[in-house]
């Protein structure tokens, strides 16, 4: 089983998707993502992960091939890691979501489990399937895993694995490019590191 598992959140896109929700469109790491993956390499290369897991996603991956350098080819992908689908909402800030379907949000914000978002990924699918993901990652024969994938991933992976209520997501800053380090524990989970391997301009 594992004792380790580190969390890293994909790279930079492209700056005019920033502050907006970017779930299932496949968008690829900007120039700067790029630099940030490779920066990526040196931290993780000292917590040596036995085994390398990604979202499908192409920022995912390419964030991946970045900071694994030719152990890439070792990368197994797993479709569970993916960011929730945002549905209508794709593409659009939170303020033009609120102002176009403002009981929607409300509901987002409290926590509905029977909440949808429009057009797309129910909330508890989502969480039900990063659970999943968790126990898998903690199960796995190699002493330390890395998962590369999103932000909203990893806040409710944090949550599932130090045993808070998932409302609590909202808690976490997790930065692009950057680590989220938990320690395991009979299953249970300690947060050691939060958004690692940052640039000193971060």
């Amino acid at each position: 089983m594992s004792r380790r598992v580190i969390l890293a959140r994909h790279g930079s896109i492209d700056a005019g998707q920033g502050g907006r929700f970017v779930g299932s469109t496949d968008a690829p790491l900007s120039a700067e993502g790029q630099e940030e993956a490779l920066r990526l390499a040196a931290p993780l290369g000292e917590l040596m992960p036995a085994r390398c897991f990604s979202s499908p996603m192409l920022r995912a991956r390419e964030t991946a091939a970045s900071a694994l350098g030719p152990r890439v080819a070792d990368l197994a992908t797993d479709t569970d890691l993916r960011e929730v689908d945002f549905g209508r909402w794709e593409g659009l800030t939170f303020e033009q979501a609120r102002r176009d379907d403002q009981t929607a949000v409300d509901r987002w914000a409290a926590g509905d489990p029977g909440f949808a978002f429009p057009g797309g990924e129910r909330l508890a699918d989502f969480v039900d399937r990063v659970r999943g993901v968790g126990n898998r990652l903690a199960a796995d024969v190699g002493d330390t895993v890395v998962a590369f994938t999103h932000a909203g991933v990893i806040r409710h992976l944090i949550c599932h694995f130090l045993g808070l209520p998932w409302r609590n997501y909202v808690l976490f800053d997790v930065r692009y490019a950057s680590l989220a380090v938990i320690e395991l524990f009979d299953h249970k989970g300690v947060l050691t590191g939060l958004n690692l391997g940052l640039s000193k301009e971060s």
